[in-house]
């Protein structure tokens, strides 16, 4: 029975991102694809044009790999500290898979992968739980963007040092730079005692615009467009 070319495609994309792990794109050349995956070298061809199409293919793989196992974590207590685990997370994937990860967040085409885009997502779910606790000051998506384009940074100058003088701390630096900037700080016990703190409007608008989804069934299409309208330019208000 001939071999159905999804497998054969899948095969070799198993291959190449094993090849692009453990050895980086020199190790990904025909010869060794074609070995790994028990294909004829025509076959690589076919199926992804040239080896520039089959490195991408084998990026997608990996990173989509990633956000599998990163979305079978259970959520804890506090959505903070989620968020940092999330970064750490990154950073440590984008370091132990430097080639695919410069592969995919080297190009634009990061914006259409599908797992990206699940990636982001579930960052921004996150985000919509700090918000629900009224710690954010900025919208969600502002958040999310400056969350990912923060980490993805960090992590592309990591990669770019030599491991020798790879300084670890840049990554947790940056990291509390940035939730510092999207977040107010709230203290909820000081030697036993409780602390108030007031809200920020902005972090209230925020919250509350977290929230909509909680009474969907009692507002019109309308009503929620224009409310959530209002919240969003009450967030990103500047002070």
């Amino acid at each position: 029975m001939a071999e159905r070319p999804r497998d054969a495609g899948e095969r070799i994309v198993r291959a190449a991102a094993e090849l692009l792990t453990k050895g980086g794109r020199d190790a990904v050349s025909t010869r060794a694809v074609s070995a790994a995956a028990g294909v004829q070298p025509p076959a690589i061809y076919r199926q992804f044009g040239d080896m520039q199409g089959l490195l991408e293919a084998a990026a997608r793989h990996v990173l989509a790999r990633y956000v599998r196992q990163k979305a079978t974590r259970s959520p804890g207590a506090d959505p903070l500290e989620d968020l940092r685990r999330g970064w750490d997370l990154h950073v440590s994937f984008g370091l132990a898979h430097p080639a695919s990860y410069t592969l995919m967040y080297g190009s634009a085409a990061i914006h259409e992968d599908a797992a990206a885009q699940e990636g982001l997502a579930a960052l921004q779910a996150l985000l919509a739980h700090v918000a629900a606790t009224g710690r954010l000051r900025v919208s969600v998506e502002h958040a999310a963007h400056m969350m990912h384009a923060g980490a993805m940074g960090v992590t592309c100058s990591l990669i770019a040092t030599p491991t020798a003088t790879r300084d670890m701390r840049v990554s947790e630096a940056m990291r509390e730079a940035v939730i510092a900037a999207i977040t107010i700080r709230v203290k909820s016990r000081e030697k036993g005692k409780s602390v108030s703190r007031e809200t920020p409007v902005a972090a209230r608008a925020v919250a509350l615009r977290a929230a909509l989804g909680d009474v969907e069934a009692a507002m019109s299409a309308g009503e929620r467009l224009l409310l959530g309208e209002w919240l969003d330019r009450i967030a990103n208000a500047k002070p």
